[in-house]
C-alpha cells in the first residue's frame, strides 16, 4: 500500500509545476506608466510598462499572456534593493528581464528566457526592480548593463 501511496504522489508532482495555487488565467491588465530606456549613444527608447507593485501582482506577472508587446512590459517595483529572483512557471511568451539598480541603471540582462521553465532567473546582485519585455527586444534594440532606465520610482521622469 505504502508503494501505491508514493506513485500516486509521484504523478502529481508534473500538474503541481504546473499550477500556481489559485491562478489559472492572466491578471486584468495593471495601471500602466511610461519608461523610457536611455542608452550609451543617448538614444532614448520608450516602454508603456505595467507597474506590478503589489505581491499578489509580483506573484502572478505576465503568467498566461500570450505575447507582450514590443513597446511594452511589466515593471516589478521590489521598493527597496533586493536580490531579484524570477522564473517563467506559466509564462507562456518568452521575455527579456531586465535588472535595475536603485539609481536606475540597468545591473543584468536575461535574454529570452524559456516559457514554462522552473529554472531560477537571478539578479545576482541587489536591484530596485525587474523589467520584463518580450523576448528578443534588448537585443534588437541594443540595451544593455549600464544604460538608464527613466521612470518615477528611481527619481527620474521620462
Amino acid at each position: 500500500m505504502h508503494r501505491r501511496a508514493l506513485l500516486a504522489a509521484f504523478a502529481l508532482i508534473p500538474a503541481a509545476l504546473r499550477a500556481q495555487p489559485g491562478v489559472d488565467a492572466p491578471q486584468p491588465r495593471l495601471p500602466t506608466e511610461p519608461l523610457v530606456i536611455v542608452t550609451r549613444d543617448g538614444r532614448r527608447l520608450p516602454f508603456t510598462v505595467e507597474m506590478a507593485i503589489q505581491p499578489d501582482q509580483q506573484m502572478i506577472g505576465l503568467m498566461f499572456r500570450p505575447d507582450v508587446k514590443a513597446d511594452e512590459g511589466m515593471l516589478f517595483d521590489w521598493g527597496s534593493p533586493r536580490e531579484s529572483s524570477m522564473w517563467m512557471r506559466n509564462t507562456i511568451a518568452p521575455l527579456d528581464m531586465v535588472f535595475i539598480a536603485a539609481d536606475g541603471r540597468i545591473h543584468r540582462i536575461a535574454e529570452r528566457t524559456v516559457p514554462q521553465s522552473l529554472a531560477t532567473v537571478s539578479s545576482n546582485g541587489p536591484v530596485r526592480a525587474t523589467l520584463e519585455l518580450k523576448a528578443g527586444v534588448t537585443e534588437q534594440l541594443d540595451i544593455r548593463p549600464g544604460d538608464r532606465v527613466l521612470q518615477r520610482i528611481f527619481g527620474t521622469a521620462p
